[in-house]
Order: C-alpha cells, then sequence, then structure tokens
C-alpha cells in the first residue's frame, strides 16, 4: 500500500521495520481471531488501555499484503465488534459494550485504510473483504437503535472518504465502486429518516459528488434514489388518483418505510440538487478529465443524468404504464408492419418549392458500436441493463411510446422552476464555447458525441410545453428559450436531435402556445428531411424509422389548417434560408399551403408503414374539404381557370404524380385541381401497391366515398375514372384463388360496393355514360352470380350461369348497387316516396272500403304489390292503377295510366284539336243519302300525260295474263256484275222486313277496367311459367297473391313499414364543462344555452336540421325542416333531447340522427336503451316460432324513439365536447353506460383551440385487424368550416367498420328482405292455376 495516502491513519507499528510489525499482528490477531463465532469464548481484553492498543495493531494489520489471512482476520474482528450497536456478544470486549459508540467511531477511521489503492493487483480477496465491510456498515445502520449523532457522522463520513478514494481518480472506477456509492446512498437515506445529517455534511456530500460525476456509476446510483424519493413524493403532492411512479421493488426499498412523509420533500429536493447541473460535466474542469477517460465517458455520463431527469419529469407529468380509459399512446397507432406489394414509387415533387434548398452531404451514423436499449423510459419490451453493465454508447432515442399525462399533472412553470436551468443548458450545450473551440472536425466529433444527451433534453422540453393545460399560461422568458433552443437545434440538423425533438412535438402546434408560430419554417424543413427520405439512413442508428414517420404524420396533421384558417395573415416567420423565399411572399400563412401538401403526396408515395398509411389518407381528406369550403366561403381565387379542371392540365397522366410541378405551383390553391390529384393518387394506389393490404383498402375506399361527397367542379371524366377504378379493384378483389377467400375480404369487397353506391348516389350523372353503367352493371352481375356474362370475348346467358357468389354478404351488397342503380337511373316521379294504403285513401279521394279493393302480389319472392284499380270517373278515359311496391330497398308509390300513344303525341293532338275547328256532322235527315261521286283508282288528267320509252320498261297486266288467268278473271267480272245488280235493283231484306240505312257511329268509351289484369299481363307476368309452382323447396313462383283478409296483415305490413330503408344510425352529443366529473353535471349544461360556448351551437347546427319526433318516420325524408335558431331557443342544445326535436342529416344511403340528452331525457335515452333488445330479429320471425292462429294479438309497431335506442345500440358512437383537453381523462363514461356497452363505446373527442381550430381525439377499438377509422384520427386539427362534415362521415365510417365486422347488425335492405320473406310465409295464397286466373277476374 501507498504510506503516504493513509497519512495520519496509521498505527504506531508503521515506525517499525515491517517484518517485525507483522510479528506483532500475527502475535495479536490469531488470539482474537480465534474466538470470534464462539458464544462460550470470553473476550481477552478488558480494560480500555487494552482495547485501544489492539486497535492500533488491527489498524497496521489492514495495510499488510493479502497473500495471507491476517487482513482477513482484523476485518472480521472489527465487524464483530461493530455489531456491538446492534446485540451484544460474548467475544466483544467490556468496553467496547459499554460504549460502542465511540469506539465504533474509532473502528470506521481506521477501516477506511482497507479501501485506500494498494500497489498490488485487485484481488477477488480485496473485493470480498471491502464487500464484508460495506454489508456490516449498512446492516448496522439500519439495525441500530443505539446509535449517536457523532457515531452517525462518523459512518456518512466513513462511506464518503471511501468512495472518494475510488471515484475521485481520473480512472475508470473498478472493483467496489458500485456497491460502496450504493452503500452510501443507502445509509443517508436511513440517516435522514433516524438522524438527519447536518448542513455542512450535505455540502460536504455535494462538494464530493460533484467530483465523481465523470464515473457513470455515480449518475446510476444517483438515479435510482432520486427515483425512490420520486415515488413516495408524487402520491404525498398530488393525492392518491394521481398516476403511480414505477419503480423496482429493490429501488422502491431504498427509501425508508417509517420515513415521515413531511421530511419527503425537503430530502428529495436536497438529493436532486445533490448531483448539480448535468451540463457542468462539459466544462474544461470536468472535460478535461476525458484525455485520461475513454473517449466516450464523459458524454456517456451526461446522458445518463439527462435520461434521469427525463424520467422524473415523465413521473411529475403522470406518464406511466398504468393507463386511464381514454389514454392512449401518443406516437402510436394500430398496428405497424410494412405494406405487401411493389416497393413506392419515387416521391414527386408536385411544388417546385424546394429546389433552391441547399443540399447537405449526410453524415454517415456514429461510426462507434451501438446498442439497443430505451433511454426515455424502462420498458418491458426492451431489455433493462443491470447495475453493474454500463453501456457507453447512445441507444435508441425514445422508440417506445409514452402515454398520455395525467390530468392531475403539475404546471409547465412548476416543472421549468425545477428542471428548466439543466435542461435548456444541456439543450444548448453544442453552443458551448468550451465545446466549439478548437478545429471544425474535433468539433464535429465532439458534437457527434454529446448529441445524444442534447437529444434526450430538447425531447424532454418538448414534451414538458405540449403538455400544456388548456387554461394555463406559461411565462415568456420559458417560452423564449423553449423556442431558442429548437431553432437552434434544428438548424443544425444532429439527427438524433432532431428525431427527438420530432418525437416528442407531436402535439406542439395544438396546445395553444402563444407565438408558437415562429417554428413553422424550421419545422416543414425537418418534415421534408423525413417524409420525402425513403430509407432514412441518417436516423437509423438512433430511432425506429416507422415512430419517426408516424411523429412527423402527427406533426403534419396539426399543421395541415393553419395556412387557410389564417389566410393573408402576416406573420413575422424567419426563413432562415429553410424556405424558398420566391414562393413565400411576405411570410402570409397562406404561402406554407403548397410545402404541406408536397410532404402529405410525398409522405403518401414514401411511406411502407399500413397505420402511417391511413393517417395520411384522413388527412388528404380533410386537406381537400377544407380547401373546397375555403373556395366556396368566397375566398379570392388564385387561379382564373380553377373553377373547372379541363383541357390539358386534366388529362391523365400514367404515373401518380397527375399534373407537373409547375403546373401544381401556379394552382396550389385551386381546390378542383387538389381534388383530381388526390383521386388520381388514391385509385393508382388502390389497384396497384395496395390491393394486397386490407387495412390500407379500406381507409383508402373511405377517403374515395368522402371525396366523392366533396362538391367541386370538376370534368365528368374524372369521376368515370375513379367509379372504373373502384369497379377494377373489386374485380380484382373478386377473382382472387379461393384459398385466399376470408371474411376480411369479403368486408373490404362490401366496402368498395359501398363506396361505388356512395359515388352513384351523389354523382347520378354518371350513369348517363353508357361505358360506365355497363360497367357498374358488369360488377353488379359478378358480385350477385359471381361470373360476367361477357369474358374474353365470349358471351353467356344468364340462365347458363352457376349461382356462385363470393359469400352471401357479398351478394347482397352487389344487389344493394343494383338497387341504387335502378333509383338513380331518371326514372320517372312518383305519387310519394312513402305513402301506404291509408295515405291512399286520403290522396286519391276514396273511401274507407276501398280499402278492401288492394289486391296483393308477390315478385320473385322478394317484392309485394299492392295494386288499386282506380274506379270509374268523368275523367278516367283509360285503365289506371296505384301501386305501392314493398321491396329491401325501401317503400315506394306508383300511378300508372294505360296510354295507346305517347304522351308527347297525345300533347300534339290536343293542340291541333284547340287550333282547328272541329266539323259539324251533318243533320240526322241526311243520314243514308249517297253522293253520286264515284271514286277513280287514277287522276283525271292521267291520259293526257304523253307516255315515253320508259313507260314501256313495265308490262301491262293484260300483257302477262295467261289462257287459264284470264278464264278465271271473266268468270269473277261476271259474278261481281250480277252481285252489283242485285244489290242496286233490289233493297236490302232481313228476314223478309226491308232495314233502313244509317250513318256508323263509335261505340261509346269504356268506363270500367280490370287495370290490375292488363298491368300484370303487359309486364309478363301472367303465363303460366309465371304462375307455376317450380315445386323446388323454398323456392316460390314468379307471380303469387297474397291473402289480405287474415288477421295480422296490416300490422305486418305497417312494422315493414317502419323499418328504414336506408342505413340509420344514432349519435349522442355531451358538453362538458371544465372541470366537471359527473354525469350530472355533464347533462345539465345544455339546458342553458349560458352554459354553453357559442362555438358548441355552431357545430350543432353543422351536422344536420332540426327534425320533429313525432312526424318523423324512421329512415325517411322528412316533410318539413325546423329552423335552427327556432328550434333550440334558450336552451343549450337540450331543445335535440329526443322529446321532441333530433338533430338528423341524411342521404341517398344514410340517416344519422344526433341527440343531445338532458337530465331530463337521460334515463329515457341511454339507460333503458340498455335493457332494450335490439330487432335483430323480426316480430314476424319470432312468432313464427310459436303456432299460428285466427286470435293472435295485434304486434306492436316500432316508435321512431325506439328505432334511435335500437340503432345506438349498434353503433354505441359518442361525442363529447370538451372545455378543457385534460379533462378527457374524467369523463364519465361508466355512469352514462352499463360497463358491458362503455368497454365496447367509441367517443369522439372535441375540443376547441384559442385559434380557432379544434383539436380531435378518438377513443375506440383503433388495434382491430382492420386498420384505423378515418377521417378524423388522433391527433386531428380541423377548421370549423370542415368540422361538421368529418365528424358526420366518421360517424358513418365507425357505423360501417362496426357492421362489417359484427354478423348481428345487418344492413336494412337484409333485414326488409327477412321481414318480407316472413310475410310471404305467413300470408301465401295457395291457389291452383285456374284459381288464380279466376280469382283476377273477379272484382273485389
Amino acid at each position: 500500500m501507498d504510506q503516504s495516502l493513509a497519512a495520519g491513519q496509521l498505527s504506531v507499528l508503521s515506525c517499525f521495520p515491517s517484518s517485525s510489525g507483522r510479528d506483532v499482528v500475527v502475535a495479536v490477531v490469531k488470539p482474537l481471531g480465534a474466538g470470534l463465532g464462539n458464544p462460550n469464548t470470553r473476550s481477552l481484553l478488558h480494560t480500555d488501555r487494552q482495547v485501544k492498543w489492539t486497535l492500533e495493531v488491527l489498524c497496521y494489520g489492514l495495510t499488510l499484503p493479502l497473500d495471507r489471512d491476517i487482513v482477513k482476520i482484523c476485518v472480521d474482528i472489527y465487524t464483530d465488534w461493530l455489531m456491538a450497536l446492534v446485540s451484544q456478544r460474548n467475544s466483544t470486549p467490556p468496553p467496547i459494550s459499554r460504549n460502542p459508540n465511540l469506539y465504533a467511531q474509532r473502528i470506521l477511521r481506521n477501516l477506511y485504510l482497507l479501501f485506500l489503492p494498494r500497489s498490488d493487483q485487485v484481488s477477488l480477496v480485496h473485493l470480498s473483504l471491502c464487500q464484508q465491510v460495506l454489508f456490516t456498515v449498512k446492516s448496522l445502520a439500519k439495525e441500530s437503535g443505539i446509535m449517536s449523532r457523532e457515531t452517525w457522522e462518523a459512518l456518512l463520513h466513513f462511506l464518503l472518504r471511501i468512495n472518494h478514494a475510488m471515484l475521485a481518480p481520473p480512472t475508470a472506477a473498478g472493483g467496489v465502486s458500485d456497491l460502496s456509492m450504493a452503500v452510501l446512498l443507502e445509509v443517508w437515506l436511513l440517516s435522514c429518516s433516524q438522524c438527519f445529517p447536518s448542513r455542512s455534511l450535505w455540502q460536504t456530500c455535494r462538494q464530493m459528488l460533484n467530483s465523481w460525476r465523470h464515473q457513470p456509476i455515480v449518475v446510476q446510483q444517483w438515479c435510482r434514489v432520486v427515483n425512490a424519493l420520486t415515488s413516495r413524493l408524487l402520491p404525498l403532492t398530488f393525492g392518491s388518483h394521481f398516476p403511480n411512479f414505477e419503480v423496482r421493488d429493490e429501488d422502491a426499498a431504498l427509501v425508508p418505510c417509517e420515513m415521515e412523509d413531511d421530511r419527503i420533500p425537503h430530502i428529495w429536493l436536497r438529493f436532486l440538487h445533490m448531483f448539480s447541473n448535468p451540463a457542468d460535466v462539459s466544462r474544461p474542469a470536468i472535460s478535461a478529465l476525458n484525455l485520461v477517460l475513454r473517449d466516450d465517458q464523459l458524454p456517456d455520463v451526461f446522458f445518463r443524468a439527462m435520461k434521469g431527469i427525463n424520467g422524473l419529469v415523465d413521473a411529475f407529468l403522470g406518464v406511466s404504464v398504468s393507463r386511464g380509459p381514454f389514454r392512449d399512446r401518443l406516437p402510436v397507432y394500430g398496428f405497424s408492419r410494412p405494406r405487401s406489394g411493389s416497393a413506392p414509387p419515387t416521391p414527386v415533387n408536385i411544388f417546385n418549392v424546394s429546389d433552391d434548398r441547399p443540399s447537405k452531404t449526410l453524415t454517415p451514423p456514429h461510426k462507434r458500436r451501438m446498442k439497443v436499449t430505451n433511454v426515455s423510459k424502462v420498458t418491458d419490451k426492451l431489455s433493462v441493463t443491470s447495475s453493474s453493465q454500463l453501456p457507453l454508447c447512445s441507444p435508441f432515442l425514445a422508440s417506445s411510446p409514452r402515454c398520455s399525462p395525467s390530468y392531475l399533472r403539475c404546471n409547465v412553470d412548476s416543472l421549468l422552476h425545477l428542471f428548466g436551468c439543466w435542461l435548456f443548458d444541456a439543450a444548448l450545450i453544442s453552443r458551448d464555447s468550451d465545446l466549439t473551440s478548437g478545429r471544425q472536425d474535433d468539433v464535429t466529433m465532439m458534437s457527434e458525441r454529446w448529441a445524444e444527451g442534447q437529444a434526450e433534453a430538447c425531447g424532454t422540453l418538448c414534451r414538458i410545453f405540449t403538455c400544456k393545460k388548456t387554461s394555463e399560461n406559461i411565462l415568456s422568458v420559458y417560452l423564449s428559450r423553449f423556442y431558442l433552443v429548437l431553432l437552434q437545434s434544428l438548424q443544425e440538423d444532429s439527427p438524433p436531435v432532431v428525431a427527438s425533438i420530432l418525437m416528442n412535438s407531436t402535439g406542439l402546434f395544438c396546445s395553444d402556445l402563444r407565438g408558437v408560430n415562429l417554428l413553422l419554417p424550421p419545422f416543414i424543413s425537418a418534415l421534408q428531411n423525413v417524409m420525402l427520405d425513403r430509407e432514412l439512413m441518417r436516423f437509423k442508428g438512433f430511432v425506429n424509422s416507422v415512430d419517426l414517420r408516424r411523429a412527423t404524420i402527427f406533426i403534419l396533421l396539426s399543421l395541415l389548417p393553419l395556412p387557410l384558417h389564417f389566410g393573408s395573415v402576416q406573420s413575422q416567420i424567419s426563413l432562415d434560408g429553410k424556405l424558398n423565399a420566391d414562393d413565400v411572399t411576405a411570410g402570409k400563412f397562406l404561402s406554407l399551403k403548397p410545402h404541406l401538401i408536397n410532404l402529405l403526396i410525398g409522405a403518401l408515395q414514401t411511406e411502407m408503414d399500413i397505420s402511417n398509411i391511413q393517417l395520411i389518407l384522413a388527412a388528404m381528406l380533410n386537406l381537400v374539404q377544407d380547401s373546397t369550403l375555403f373556395e366556396v366561403a368566397g375566398r379570392p381565387q388564385w387561379e382564373a381557370g380553377a373553377q373547372q379542371v379541363g383541357g390539358s392540365q386534366s388529362q391523365r397522366t400514367s404515373g401518380a404524380s397527375g399534373l407537373s410541378a409547375k403546373g401544381w405551383a401556379r394552382s396550389f390553391i385551386s381546390a378542383a385541381a387538389l381534388w383530381v390529384h388526390v383521386v388520381r393518387l388514391l385509385t393508382q394506389c388502390l389497384t396497384s401497391q395496395w390491393k394486397n393490404d386490407s387495412a390500407v383498402c379500406l381507409s383508402a375506399l373511405e377517403v374515395l366515398g368522402g371525396l366523392a361527397k366533396v362538391e367541386v367542379k370538376v370534368e365528368e371524366s374524372e369521376r368515370r375514372h375513379a367509379v372504373s377504378s373502384v369497379c377494377t379493384y373489386i374485380v380484382f378483389q373478386c377473382s382472387r384463388p379461393p384459398p385466399l377467400h376470408s371474411r376480411d375480404l369479403h368486408s373490404i369487397i362490401v366496402a368498395a360496393f359501398y363506396c361505388l353506391n356512395t359515388w352513384l348516389t351523389h354523382h347520378p350523372s354518371l350513369l348517363d355514360d353508357q361505358e360506365c353503367l355497363s360497367e357498374v352493371l358488369e360488377i353488379v352481375e359478378l358480385g350477385i352470380s359471381g361470373s360476367k356474362s361477357t369474358q374474353e370475348e365470349k358471351v353467356r346467358c344468364k340462365d347458363e350461369k352457376e349461382l356462385n357468389p363470393a359469400s352471401l354478404r357479398v351478394k347482397e351488397a352487389a344487389e344493394a348497387t343494383l338497387s341504387c342503380v335502378m333509383q338513380v337511373s331518371g326514372a320517372s316521379l312518383c305519387v310519394g316516396a312513402s305513402l301506404n294504403e291509408d295515405a291512399l285513401i286520403g290522396c286519391c279521394s276514396l273511401s274507407e272500403s276501398s280499402l278492401k279493393k288492394f289486391r296483393y302480389f308477390v315478385l320473385e319472392g322478394s317484392v309485394i304489390l299492392a295494386i288499386l284499380d282506380k274506379g270509374p270517373g268523368p275523367e278516367q278515359e283509360h285503365p289506371a292503377l296505384t301501386v305501392v311496391i314493398r321491396g329491401p330497398s325501401g317503400h315506394h308509390t306508383w300511378s300508372l295510366q294505360l296510354q295507346l300513344q305517347p304522351r308527347e303525341a297525345r300533347a300534339l293532338a290536343q293542340l291541333q284539336k284547340t287550333l282547328i275547328p272541329e266539323q259539324r256532322g251533318v243533320t240526322e235527315k241526311d243520314a243514308g243519302q249517297k253522293g253520286s261521286v264515284q271514286p277513280r283508282l287514277f287522276p283525271e288528267t292521267n291520259h293526257r300525260v304523253p307516255s315515253v320509252q320508259a313507260d314501256l320498261s313495265v308490262p301491262a297486266l293484260h300483257d302477262t295474263v295467261t289462257m287459264q288467268v284470264q278464264q278465271k278473271l271473266e268468270h269473277l267480272h261476271k259474278v261481281l256484275k250480277s252481285s252489283q245488280h242485285f244489290i242496286t235493283d233490289r233493297p236490302p231484306l232481313v228476314s223478309g222486313t226491308s232495314v233502313v240505312t244509317v250513318t256508323c257511329r263509335p261505340p261509346p268509351p269504356v268506363t270500367h277496367f280490370q287495370a290490375s289484369r292488363l298491368f300484370l299481363s303487359h309486364m309478363g307476368l301472367l303465363t303460366p311459367e309465371s304462375i307455376k309452382d317450380p315445386g323446388v323447396s323454398g323456392v316460390p313462383p314468379q307471380l303469387l297473391s297474397l291473402d289480405s283478409s287474415l288477421p295480422g296483415f296490416s300490422e305486418d305490413l305497417r312494422s315493414l313499414d317502419q323499418l328504414p330503408s336506408k342505413i340509420h344510425d344514432s349519435v349522442f352529443v355531451f358538453y362538458m364543462r371544465g372541470g366537471q366529473k359527473t354525469a350530472a353535471e355533464i347533462l345539465r349544461n345544455v339546458e342553458d344555452r349560458c352554459h354553453v360556448q357559442s362555438h358548441f351551437l355552431d357545430f350543432l347546427s353543422s351536422l344536420g336540421w332540426p327534425a320533429d319526433v313525432q312526424q318523423q318516420q324512421v329512415g325517411r325524408v322528412i316533410a318539413g325542416h325546423s329552423e335552427f335558431p327556432a328550434a333550440l331557443g334558450n336552451s343549450g342544445g337540450a331543445a335535440f333531447d329526443g322529446r321532441r326535436f333530433v338533430l338528423m342529416s341524411t342521404d341517398a344511403l344514410t340517416a344519422i340522427t344526433f341527440i343531445i340528452p338532458s337530465l331530463q331525457t337521460y334515463n329515457d335515452w341511454l339507460k333503458s336503451s340498455q335493457e332494450v333488445e335490439p330487432p335483430t330479429e323480426s316480430p314476424i320471425n319470432r312468432q313464427s316460432h310459436s303456432k299460428l292462429n285466427t286470435d293472435s294479438a295485434p304486434k306492436s309497431i316500432i316508435s321512431v324513439a325506439e328505432e334511435i335506442k335500437f340503432s345506438w345500440l349498434e353503433s354505441k358512437l359518442l361525442i363529447v365536447w370538451l372545455e378543457r383537453y385534460e379533462d378527457l381523462e374524467n369523463f364519465p363514461l361508466s355512469e352514462l353506460l352499463t360497463q358491458t356497452s362503455a368497454s365496447h363505446a367509441q367517443l369522439i373527442f372535441i375540443h376547441p383551440l384559442k385559434t380557432g381550430l379544434y383539436r380531435i381525439r378518438f377513443h375506440g377499438n383503433v388495434n382491430n385487424k382492420l386498420g384505423l377509422v378515418t377521417p378524423l384520427v388522433n391527433g386531428s386539427v380541423v377548421s370549423r368550416r370542415s368540422l361538421g362534415f368529418l365528424v358526420r362521415e366518421m360517424v358513418i365510417n365507425c357505423c360501417n367498420r362496426r357492421r362489417l365486422e359484427s354478423d348481428s347488425t345487418p344492413p336494412p335492405h337484409i333485414k326488409r328482405k327477412h321481414m318480407i320473406s316472413d310475410i310471404i310465409l305467413r300470408y301465401r295464397c295457395r291457389r291452383s292455376e285456374p284459381d288464380f286466373y279466376s280469382a283476377l277476374f273477379h272484382d273485389l
């Protein structure tokens, strides 16, 4: 041992020769060591003088070489005597037993010699002896109850000295340094519980700890203790409901259970500042040690310290593994896997805005060994580094997602008061002059080594500021420093720093931070570097590329509405070379739109992850709709010819880019041009790259359906191209081999048919094109029969094909499309869309008894015809009838009349009759008189016309007559001559009585017709083949009649009429004020408009129009719409609680009912609906299971309220308006719904931002196998213009997804089809063919 290091601590034996001292030690310690562990052995020392002399000998023994057992015996004796503070032993000398504190203090000073560096190599014996002493000291601090303050201070001084001896040298610590540091901090915590250290001792500890900061083990052990204290501090500060800070059990045991709660904050604060500012390790006094350390040891220490602070910030934000009901992981969305298919195309820069940006040579990742561990938080998915393994390299940056912060979290200013100084200094460490001095190469390498810690600091700052509460104000000094950090960090373009900022800034631009728009140019530049780079080689060593791209997409979602929302507002933003100054006009927000569109289009072309593609698709619909409404609202048109995309600009190209970059740069404001480009891109990808990914295809079809509803003026060929692409996609999916067919595949085909229906209903003019109509009908045929009639120029008749559809669901979807085609293909107007027999009585001025005049027939086993023959009337000149048609597609009423000539010809004849006076007939006395006018076969002047040679080309008739024919003609001539003579000479006689000849008169018009028989005959339905039973079980004839006289027939028809013909969904809307937690408080908000924001009422008016529940039929168009302000009154939305009014939004395919429940109607709408069984089975089918008899009770009619309850049970969708975004954690879903319904409910949270935009949070089953629901995804920011449209689209898509995944919710046309089948089985007339014909000729 180096004796100079132990000056003042050596024994008097060190003055003698080493051999003499060793002999004395051997002679003394062997007898003492022999008595250790023997309870019957008494101590050989009895006086204080003897004990003190022996301590001198043992002190010298600790300095002897370790090749013998002398040192071990000395350690055994010391540790045995130290335990006198815990329990008395026979081997302990009496003086030590009488005053253990005094001797323990001297023993601790002597044991310091054992830990001094030795000249010989460190052996296992030395390590074991040091461990023995440390364990003894640890047990002493835990178990002793008689230690005095002096002993405690001596113990802490001893631990500080031995740690200083091992950790202070500028070399990597080894041996038991890990254990000694752990024991020091643990014993210090025990001392805080039993005997609080003095202020001077705290200062000494802090000074020494600062001199050990170059050792990684110091940072690790400090983090363990601070984390353990933090786990005790948080419940005391924020309450028991605050999320627990998860630490390991051995770390949590560091804090004594008996420590008083009042001491925890004081101790935590002292331990936090014990390490001082982590950025100080880069200062010259510390960084000079790096000359003798490994190159990356100090940067690794800095990184570990920032990692520990990162964990503390997460703890104070309430980020924990345990998640609340609505706490989703921020970056992660659904599942992630590369999409199948071909490689993505090269991204096309459709806006020529980035060409002038200076190119940089991409520096490769760090040329050193990387270990993959988690920096930000220890999770179960990643390996946890043990305390003995200290990696000296930077791991991945926050690849693991974080949970949302707790609503009980502290303010941003409070966190920055604690950690702000350290975080800001660490984030700007690369700007420190101490690091940037020297050669440029050295600066670059050093900045790379320190970049990981800087990245942790920047990411932590971003996370703190994005957790700002709604009503919170942050100090301007903190905001300015934060913006300075981001501007400089993004400008330096360090890959780990940029990645960390992007990963933790997903909610930065939707947090209502003052002046945050100053960061738009550097952020857009950073997004371009990530989203338009397919490989991301710069970030491979730091972060998962999928997570990084997802974070950039979330940031882009929050930026998309800004250009149009602020428009031409002047912004004091500094480009600083990040964007092309030629395209940005005086810093207006509107000038940023082409850059954002370029990012969105380029990201879709380079993205490979399924979930990320779905997020981009959702953003596209948001952008197109917002741009369209922006132009409709009367904003300046930046392109003169942008109203209709035509000519050369709209010519379809083979690539996905469509328009050239210069063309897009000129017309980037045009919503029509954007619509065309997006539709082309989606349809091209749908039929190529994405066709094998069900989740992406489903989202693309939803977006295409939404784009069909966007009202833009484009050429009809663009819409036909979209319809043709959807048809092509259906053909591809149906043509897959049978082993590849699955329920998911059929669900995608059903969704494609629904998308096709959306395009046809919103653009019926598409069917005017013969090619488009033929293609749609071919797809319908393919879905119903399983094959086309025309394939490869071969035509097969439909009766020759087998009915082999892909599945029953696909067949039903194709039938719905066929019905859609028939309804929108330009048919004539009908009497009314919802008239039944009762309504026709008043409409046709019929009596009550005429209701029995209806004849009921069934066509093809799926359509019920109710035919009413119109009786004779003064204006009834032709057969007429009224037909009530009830089919799967709905209920329609038609009035038909037989016409012998077209309506146009009749109108012309009527006009001529009006213009030309009618000729009066001759008098009756002139009847029978004949005129002398002889009819002539040729004109009188015919013989005067001279003949020419050409007249002889045709021979005369008499020249061609043969002799035999001439004889017959002569005989015929004689007969005619004789008969004419007989008629002229003799008057006509009938039975011997002469007859007077009169003028012929037309018979009077027929006023009584059997119009129903004529109608069926003209339709070709009265043939023997139509009414003959085919004899196949379950297959009815083509035409059969129903017996309307059976009891319950009219009730069943009314029940059928009550079933909606279109998809009917119900949604409940709630308003949640700040700080509310109970259902009663939330329901009471909408009773008075002074309790809600005006923006909420505007949002309600954008959802639909007021509908009177008493006059409304389920799923049908309302006869009259009430004005929203009149229906609203002074309420805050409670007027639409369902007692009288609801909000209704309908189109050709769907009907959405929005209910705003109040406290009075809550039990009626929500609680009672939990007890109502949805009508998955028709009433007739339920009765068919029982015995049918004539005394059966009449069936109940489903009311509008019940149907809304049933539709809501299928959708389970709620919309919640949040005044404060953090209150979504407190939404009382379990109070509003039962436990079963709450677990399957989907919620759309809407939070109004101070900028006038709206932040969206969707809670639901987003991790299903069909992927995300579009267009409102987590992190979306939408404008007021498009909020109502996007919410309706989200409701429709959510409900459609639920129907695709469940067999218990068939579409409406299937429900009607099943009920029609039940009516046929119950009321079918079993007649023979003669009886059927005979019944047609009998009047009812």
